[in-house]
This record gives C-alpha cells, sequence and structure tokens, in this order.
C-alpha cells in the first residue's frame, strides 16, 4: 500500500512538472527574456535628477544633473555584487543638462555656458572650472541648453532650446533654436537653425550630426533630422539671428509658408528647409524625443549592430532606428524595443561593456515612469528575439530582413499584413493630427531563398510614413514576432528594377489578391461632448466649476465636489504649454481609460484620445496651450468617487483628479 502512494504520488508530481513545462513554453516572449532593466542603487540624500551622462574609461561614470551637481560613480556596473558609491566631483552650476569626458577633463553644458572642469590635484574633487564659451539668457524658464558632443577634430556642438512665451521664441537670447560648433578656444561658428527642444544629438561614425526633437509649435509629431552646415530643421524662432554676419543662412522668419501642408511642400519653396530623417509617430513611439546612440559595440548588444537607440523622456522607453542614405539623403525606419524604465529617459550613453546606461528625471516634465529620477543599465541576455531588423526602400515597396528565418506559410498570406500611409501638417500650431492617412494595397509578396527577407510590392509615397505591421507572423520555429510593427519614413524612392506583381499563391494554389488588407475602421468618439447649455436648463446651471493646468502633467484642482444630478457647468483652460484634453470617468477605471487612450495608435489624434467606451462620461475635446472649452452635463445620480484625467497618451497615468459626487 505505502510503495502505491510512492507511485501515484510520483505521477502526480510528473503530471505537474509537465503542466508547468508547457505553461512555460506557451509563454509568449516578453522585451526582458532579451534586454533586461537593471536598477543602479542611488545613495539616500542623492537627488540624482539626470542631465548628462560620461562613461569614463576606467569603468567608472560621471553623472550631471538638473541641480548643477557632477557625481561620479564608481562600480556603476555592480561587479562582484557590490552596491556603487557616489561621491560629488563639482557643484553651484546652472542645470547642466550634458556631459563629456575627454583627456581628464568633464565637458559640461549649463545653460549659458561651456564649462570645462578638471581635478588638478587629484583628489576627486574639481578644483579648476573654466568658460570655453557663453551666451546670453533671458531667464526664460524654456532656454534649456544641451551637449557638447566632441567631433574627431575636438570641436564641440551644443544645441540650445527656444524660450517659450506660448510659442517658441528665439530672440529673447542669442542663438536660442540654433546648434552651435564651438571650437577647444571657444569660438562659436553657428552650425545650424530651426530647432525647437533639441534634448538629443547625435555624430554618427560617420561624422554626420543628428538632432531629436518634441513635438510642439511647427512640429507635428516627434522627429530626427539630419543637419549639415545652413540647414534649416523647421521652427522659424531662431530666425532673427540669420541677420549675424558669421551666420551661415540668411532666411527670414517672413520666408516660412504657414499653410497646413506636409512639411516637404514647404521644403520645396524653401531650399533651406530640411524634412527628417525620421518621424517618430506621436504616442505610438513616444512623445519627448530625448537621446540618441548609435551601436558600435562588435555584437556585444545583440543583433542590432550599425542601428540606432532613440530615448523617449514621456513614455519612459527606448525606441530602435535604421537608417539608410537613398539618393544621398537619411531614412529608414522605427520600432518599439523596451519599454518600463523607471522615470523619463533623458540621457543615453554606451558602458565600456556594451550595455546602455540610462540617465532619467521627471520633476516638471512628467514621465510614465513613476520615479522622480533614475539610474539604469539595459543589458543583453544573449538570446536574439525574433524581430523586423530592417526594413529597407525598394523602387516598388520595402523588404524587411528578420533576425531569424521566417514561416513561409504565415509571412506568405497577404491577410497578416497591415499597410498605411500618412503625413503631418507643417504649421505653426503645437502638433499636428495625422493628415492623408491611406491604406496600402499589397500586390506581392517575396521570400527569399534563406528565408530571413522578404519584399513587400505596394503603392509607396515618397515623404510620407509608411506604416507596415506584421500580424501572425511567425518564425520557422513558430515564435511571435516580439515587436510586430515599425514606421518607415521615405524621403527618397531607390532606383532599380520593379519586381512582378503577379499574386502569390497559397498552399491551395487560390488567388490570394482578394486577402489583401482594408482600411482598418476607426472608432467613433463618444457623444458626450456638449459645448451649448441645454435648451431644457432654461438658462441656469446649479454650479459652475472652473478648472487649468498647471507644469508637470497637473490639473491646478485636485478634488471637486458636486452634487448628484446636478446641471454642470464646467470650464477647462488648458494654461500649459502641452496638448490636454479633460475626461469625466466611472470610479475606478482611471488606469483602464488611460490604457485604452494608449492603445488607439494612427487613429487617436482623430479622435482627441477619448477610447470609445462607456467608462467615459463626458469630455472636453483635445486643446492646445492657451486654449479653453466649456462642456454642459449633469452630474452623476450615483454619489461616489468619480476621476477627471486627460486622456492624451502619457498624461492619463498622472494628471488626474477627483470628482466627489454626494447626496
Amino acid at each position: 500500500m505505502q510503495n502505491l502512494l510512492k507511485l501515484i504520488s510520483l505521477i502526480i508530481l510528473v503530471f505537474f512538472l509537465k503542466l508547468d513545462l508547457l505553461s512555460q513554453k506557451a509563454k509568449p516572449a516578453s522585451e526582458e527574456d532579451f534586454y533586461q532593466i537593471r536598477t543602479i542603487p542611488i545613495q539616500e540624500g542623492i537627488e540624482l535628477e539626470v542631465g548628462g551622462l560620461a562613461p569614463m574609461p576606467d569603468g567608472r561614470i560621471g553623472v550631471s544633473t538638473r541641480r548643477g551637481e557632477i557625481w561620479i560613480v564608481e562600480n556603476p556596473y555592480m561587479n562582484g555584487g557590490t552596491s556603487p558609491s557616489y561621491k560629488k566631483f563639482a557643484s553651484g552650476m546652472h542645470e547642466v543638462l550634458g556631459l563629456a569626458y575627454k583627456d581628464g577633463s568633464f565637458y559640461c553644458t549649463q545653460r549659458g555656458e561651456l564649462t570645462k572642469i578638471t581635478d588638478t590635484n587629484g583628489d576627486g574633487e574639481a578644483d579648476e572650472y573654466e568658460a570655453i564659451a557663453v551666451w546670453p539668457l533671458s531667464g526664460n524658464y524654456h532656454e534649456y541648453s544641451y551637449g557638447p558632443l566632441f567631433d574627431k577634430n575636438g570641436d564641440m556642438y551644443v544645441s540650445l532650446n527656444l524660450a517659450w512665451i506660448g510659442y517658441g521664441e528665439g530672440n529673447m537670447a542669442k542663438w536660442r533654436g540654433w546648434i552651435l560648433k564651438i571650437k577647444p578656444n571657444g569660438e562659436i561658428e553657428p552650425f545650424a537653425t530651426g530647432l525647437r527642444s533639441p534634448a538629443g544629438i547625435l555624430l554618427n561614425e560617420a561624422g554626420d550630426l543628428f538632432y531629436g526633437e518634441n513635438q510642439g509649435d511647427w512640429v507635428g509629431s516627434g522627429r530626427i533630422t539630419h543637419l549639415a552646415k545652413g540647414d534649416f530643421a523647421g521652427n522659424p524662432g531662431g530666425l532673427l539671428w540669420t541677420k549675424e554676419p558669421n551666420s551661415p543662412l540668411k532666411l527670414m522668419k517672413s520666408d516660412i509658408p504657414d499653410t497646413g501642408e506636409p512639411m516637404h511642400k514647404a521644403a520645396e519653396k524653401v531650399k533651406e528647409l530640411k524634412v527628417p530623417a525620421m518621424w517618430l509617430p506621436h504616442t505610438i513611439l513616444g512623445i519627448s524625443t530625448a537621446d540618441i546612440i548609435e551601436n558600435k559595440t562588435m555584437g556585444k548588444f545583440g543583433p542590432f549592430e550599425n542601428q540606432y537607440f532613440v530615448a523617449d523622456q514621456g513614455h519612459s522607453k527606448i525606441m530602435r532606428m535604421t537608417l539608410e542614405k537613398v539618393n544621398g539623403v537619411y531614412q529608414g525606419a522605427i520600432f518599439p524595443f523596451v519599454d518600463g524604465f523607471q522615470s523619463g529617459i533623458l540621457r543615453l550613453r554606451w558602458g565600456i561593456d556594451g550595455s546602455i546606461f540610462a540617465g532619467m528625471t521627471s520633476r516638471g516634465w512628467s514621465s510614465t515612469g513613476k520615479e522622480k529620477f533614475g539610474l539604469q543599465r539595459l543589458e543583453w541576455t544573449g538570446k536574439i528575439p525574433f524581430e523586423m531588423k530592417e526594413i529597407k526602400a525598394m523602387p516598388d515597396g520595402f523588404e524587411i530582413e528578420f533576425t531569424r528565418p521566417v514561416d513561409l506559410k504565415t509571412v506568405q498570406n497577404m491577410k497578416n499584413y497591415e499597410l498605411n500611409s500618412f503625413n503631418y501638417k507643417y504649421h505653426h500650431t503645437y502638433g499636428s493630427p495625422v493628415i492623408d492617412n491611406k491604406s496600402i494595397k499589397l500586390k506581392n509578396v517575396i521570400v527569399s531563398s534563406d528565408k530571413m527577407k522578404v519584399r513587400l510590392v505596394m503603392d509607396i509615397r515618397q515623404y510620407y510614413i509608411h506604416e507596415i505591421k506584421l500580424n501572425n507572423v511567425l518564425s520557422e520555429s513558430g515564435e511571435s514576432l516580439l515587436h510586430n510593427f515599425g514606421f518607415y519614413t521615405l524621403n527618397e524612392i531607390p532606383a532599380g528594377d520593379k519586381v512582378s506583381t503577379n499574386m502569390p499563391k497559397n498552399d491551395m494554389g487560390h488567388d490570394m489578391s482578394a486577402m489583401s488588407n482594408t482600411k482598418p475602421i476607426l472608432l467613433a468618439p463618444s457623444a458626450k461632448r456638449q459645448n451649448e447649455m441645454p435648451v431644457s436648463w432654461n438658462g441656469a446651471e446649479d454650479q459652475v466649476v472652473s478648472i487649468g493646468t498647471k507644469p508637470g502633467l497637473q490639473f491646478d484642482t485636485k478634488t471637486i465636489q458636486v452634487k448628484a444630478g446636478s446641471k454642470i457647468k464646467w470650464i477647462f483652460n488648458n494654461n500649459d504649454d502641452m496638448t490636454h484634453n479633460l475626461a469625466i470617468i466611472a470610479p475606478a477605471s482611471a488606469d483602464a481609460v488611460a490604457t485604452l487612450a494608449m492603445n488607439l495608435g494612427l487613429k487617436g489624434s482623430d479622435l482627441g484620445y477619448i477610447p470609445n467606451t462607456p467608462k467615459v462620461l463626458y469630455h472636453t475635446g483635445l486643446l492646445q496651450p492657451d486654449d479653453a472649452e466649456t462642456i454642459y452635463f449633469v452630474a452623476p445620480s450615483k454619489p461616489g468617487n468619480y476621476s477627471y484625467i486627460c486622456t492624451y497618451p502619457g498624461h492619463g497615468q498622472i494628471m488626474r483628479g477627483v470628482l466627489k459626487v454626494v447626496k
């Protein structure tokens, strides 16, 4: 009997072990299976609001902060399982948003100065502060300065934000909205203008300069632009300084068309205007484009050598970017990569082991990451994810290269492709909706003999952003794509032969032409936005509520009380410098509604980022800075704690208040 019980126990154990193995096998792959975020502990009392990162040859890393300090972190890799230690190297500076290390000295960009900082006596603390170059300040809060970046000749580049007075303004202080090239002797050479908020700048291996831009006035969505000397990136705020004798261009603000046409149309009239090498669709791939780095780790960071990684401050994540030159012009594709960092990423730098350091801050620039600041490191686990490795332009479509061989049946099924092209307005207004969005019919699918590439034959549109989404495409071993979409910015169409548009046959031998994708169905916005007082109210409301915004993704009123069933006139003033809306939602549904809004994708802007759900009770439209809107509604009849939130993606997790409905 005892042996029988042991046998039964063993059978049960084996059964549950098999179940566990099956569940592990069935578990879909996640980002952390391939790239893991390591948090670097920060000593208590140190406010490490990271503005700059500078890895040092001996394995230490310099960190500059928005509070004007530079810290040196010992053992940031936590080798041997020991915690890092922090030593203050320098202090007393003005918001250091960029840091570099060269020949034993740190170089940092303060708001109004490029400074060389040196420890001359070897005690681990700075004792020499040398101003290399200075530029004026007006005192406007938005006059952030970034850099420096060293080129191969030892010259340095810094980028300067425009001031903000309800729009980007450059005439409050000289060279605002510019990239400046600064020689070691301090000589300033204006390089390019048209910048609004250039938090990330990069010199790639070829010596070409790129900068990342945030959505704002004259900027429909986040973008990355390749700039040569004398280029104009699009925002006219800095054009006042083209009258200076050393300006590399003479363009004036009055030369800039403000028609709302796509940017390439304006570039036909303004030869200095440089269209972006890459658009980052707003709210889908971030909301606040920050740093850019190029992968030259020789395989230490996985299968993405020679590609680029782009940080986003508002969404606390990193995207992956591929670039190619077609007809001498940069363009390429952008993909999701790794999400879930602890705060808003401002800086990315390569560690000596091929990992990525991410420096973060969120004070006043709120982010989906909940911490006020942070320092983390992203490591490759050694496993290769199944991804679209690269998308390249072809004369009649695109070629996708994968990281692993693809399954022929799923990759040849034309129902598995969702293809669209769209654009943004170029105008003085803050941001832009998606415009001219068209579904593209797939004409042919051609798979390479090694199953590593697929050529998609379709009609493509020059100067448009192309969404390429693969649904249900598997690897040869049955894995799903870790990320199944990317966006290609097509500035130039390459020359070459076009291929046949004869439809491939599926495994049953049937023509697949009827299986091409159709235009996605757009959700209708909730009909809960009443902008005029209902006639039945006889010209009188029971209560007037007036609410505004304040910096840091906050409403200026956290709690509002109304009586159940009362007639409410609700006035929403967006006195912030960002786009916002306001939605009143059912109790305990703020997280759900914010997530629904985040997932609206390209159709979000058309819907004002209001998801079609009964959890949204009433809402305003999407308001530009300094706009206002009034809505009228009857308060819920059931008492309780309701919420009001901004559902603009990335805002909804933070920008909230409580609507108390009482008897």
